[in-house]
């Protein structure tokens, strides 16, 4: 996220990690700003000992929220959302922007965690919007849902959804992305996932072919003529995404393809030990720039861990797209796109 908010004119003053690794990656790609590590109890009165701060931005571990966890609403990191809304309430910024997974902004079973969270800073004077947004609709090759609880200090907050919606592009394909790299192996694409690919002993079959489970772990076949999945904090393993390089480099007819109507068919599931050598996994470079960020981005870690990192971030892209709607809202530009969108205190700022 800080990527797209120093993208949008932000300067970032401070900021704060748990992971030593994730904190390592921001040490070297950001010079100045204060990073708290540890924490982010432990380190509370260090944050909120700033001041005169614009936003507050982050986005809380998800684990307890997603549906690729169990799920829990009591999992000790669910309950840092109302740690990063005590940094607010404390610095009482002039917006916020909290990110998460989907299901913490969708689903019934999170609807009391939800309203506490709501409610909690609407009593600290912000006008409180959820929005749910896919990363494709904003220039990113990479269909990823997020939800984003967006906060302004003002008495009243129109609907922030046209001036997303005036923000949409068309996302490049994977293809399109990928290939200037080069082939794995290649200056610009050297940081390769040693995980092989093998078939699944009992497929489970979708109607699209890069669907459902065709080989073993839960790394999905990507279409390079499409966008990818949602890129996952498990990657670096058998959970990273595959694709079918004759299909990709060559424009020859997708195996992949080709296997999933075999099995629809009625064929017989191939031996597992028999994938055809240009079957392979994404590489560390190619799912940074999946996820947007720039060319030079330094990692910090082993393959496994910067995997992780980039999985688990916000694609850059669609962080900017966030931070430049709110720069509109907080600079006053936004009235000049459409009707006013603030009533209430006349906000200025004060970068």
């Amino acid at each position: 996220m800080d990527v797209g908010f120093v993208r949008a004119g932000f300067e970032v003053v401070a900021a704060n990690e748990l992971d030593s690794y994730a904190c390592a990656t921001f040490r070297k790609n950001h010079l100045r700003p204060k990073l708290f590590e540890g924490d982010v109890q432990e380190n509370i009165h260090s944050l909120t000992s700033i001041k005169d701060i614009d936003v507050v931005f982050g986005g809380p571990p998800c684990q307890g929220f997603s549906v690729a966890g169990k799920m829990k609403p009591d999992d000790p990191r669910s309950q840092l959302i109302f740690s990063f809304a005590e940094v607010v309430e404390r610095l009482r910024p002039k917006a916020f922007v909290m990110e998460n997974v989907k299901s913490l902004g969708t689903l019934a079973k999170f609807s009391e965690i939800r309203a506490r969270l709501v409610s909690r800073l609407q009593k600290s004077g912000y006008s409180v919007q959820i929005h749910l947004l896919n990363a494709k609709d904003f220039g990113v090759p990479q269909s990823r849902e997020r939800v984003f609880f967006i906060g302004i200090r003002t008495a009243s907050l129109k609907s922030l959804l046209p001036a997303f919606r005036r923000r949409q592009k068309e996302a490049p394909t994977l293809r399109e992305v990928v290939i200037p790299l080069g082939k794995p192996g290649s200056p610009k694409n050297d940081q390769v996932c040693n995980a092989k690919v093998t078939f699944a002993k009992k497929p489970v079959l979708r109607k699209s072919p890069y669907a459902g489970m065709l080989f073993n772990g839960q790394g999905r076949p990507l279409n390079p003529d499409g966008w990818a999945s949602t890129l996952p904090a498990s990657m670096g393993g058998n959970r990273t995404p595959i694709v079918d390089e004759q299909h990709l480099y060559e424009n020859k007819p997708s195996w992949v393809e080709e296997y999933h109507r075999h099995l629809i068919e009625g064929g017989e599931p191939k031996k597992m030990s028999v994938v055809p050598s240009y079957l392979r996994r994404l590489t560390i470079n190619e799912v940074a720039l999946l996820q947007g960020f720039p060319t030079g981005y330094k990692f910090c870690g082993s393959n496994s861990k910067i995997y992780s990192q980039i999985g688990n971030a916000v694609p850059c892209d669609l962080a900017q797209t966030v931070a430049n709607v709110v720069w509109a809202v907080l600079s006053g530009s936004l009235a000049d796109e459409s009707d006013s969108i603030l009533e209430g205190e006349n906000l200025e700022l004060a970068l």
